[in-house]
């Protein structure tokens, strides 16, 4: 089991390249819209991105708190995890890094229009909807969501026995870019444009970088200890 500070490293690192991949970025970008109607009131367009962070991490730990504890609590499966946890964990990670390379298609379809339905509904709630929006489109999963949530943070948190921190560090990267345009939108908002296209612009080499990182491990977990070949 690796040390707990390289899986709260994971955690986060899943969170945040889930928020920069194609569907989750679309609801990001709503929330982003959201903040900027505040952009004359730099403290509102703060807050207004820590409370869309608040409810997407608040969602994150509630579902991973569940799931984890029911798994946990459940003597057949727990005693089945300590027994397999290893010989599973390396065909899940292959199957996560092959999505996010494309060789395992998924049916992706834009989010945009109805993360922006959602954040038309929202707009006249004010300053709460921000924390509303976290929690609705921390629910809306997308293919690639799910497969770095289900497949790999909730694997990760049963292994460490962590159904707080993991999943909340997981919520704060999912969020983050958020926050970062937020600080950005409140003090330099001819910048956002800019930042905006290197972060589009790096989000396919993270992504390929996280798929071979995890098929390299998986690989590896797959021959050690499902295949017992090493």
């Amino acid at each position: 089991m690796e040390p707990f500070g390289i899986a709260a490293g994971t955690a986060l690192w899943l969170g945040i390249l889930t928020s920069i991949s194609p569907c989750p970025l679309a609801t990001n970008i709503a929330a982003i819209s959201y903040a900027s109607k505040r952009v004359d009131r730099p403290l509102l367009v703060l807050l207004s991105g820590l409370l869309y962070t608040l409810g997407r991490t608040l969602t994150y730990f509630v579902v991973a708190l569940l799931l984890v504890q029911s798994l946990a609590s459940a003597p057949g499966v727990s005693m089945f995890l300590q027994r397999y946890t290893n010989q599973i964990v390396g065909p899940v990670l292959l199957a996560v890094g092959l999505l996010l390379l494309d060789v395992i298609p998924w049916p992706w379809t834009g989010g945009s229009g109805v993360a922006d339905k959602v954040k038309a509904r929202v707009d006249r709630i004010g300053l709460w909807g921000a924390g509303l929006l976290g929690i609705v489109f921390a629910m809306a999963f997308c293919p690639i969501s799910a497969a770095l949530f289900f497949g790999s943070l909730v694997p990760l948190a049963v292994r460490h026995h962590s159904s707080v921190l993991l999943p909340s560090l997981y919520g704060v990267g999912t969020a983050l870019p958020v926050v970062v345009f937020a600080l950005i939108l409140a003090f330099a908002a001819n910048r956002i444009s800019k930042a905006f296209n290197v972060l589009s612009a790096v989000e396919r080499w993270m992504r390929r970088l996280t798929a071979v990182v995890f098929i390299g491990i998986g690989g590896y977990y797959l021959l050690a200890y499902t295949l017992g070949w090493i």
